[in-house]
């Protein structure tokens, strides 16, 4: 039998966790297919969250002038 050394190496190997939650969002008819045409497909997810944290922070500045 063929003898294969186990790393010693504690280290993970793969993808950095991206500290994020999936949540399901509805989206209207459509509106996924003028995402990917911007963009395209394979960056529909991080167009998304960069709109929700501009989306965010406008806010919050308002809210703080509202104060």
């Amino acid at each position: 039998m063929t003898h294969f050394p186990i790393s010693n190496n504690p280290r993970r190997m793969g993808r950095p966790p991206l500290k994020v939650k999936p949540i399901l969002v509805r989206l209207p008819e459509g509106v996924p297919e003028r995402i990917d045409a911007l963009v395209g497909k394979n960056k529909r997810a991080e167009f998304i969250r960069q709109a929700i944290e501009a989306e965010l922070a406008k806010r919050e500045k308002a809210g703080e002038a509202d104060e």
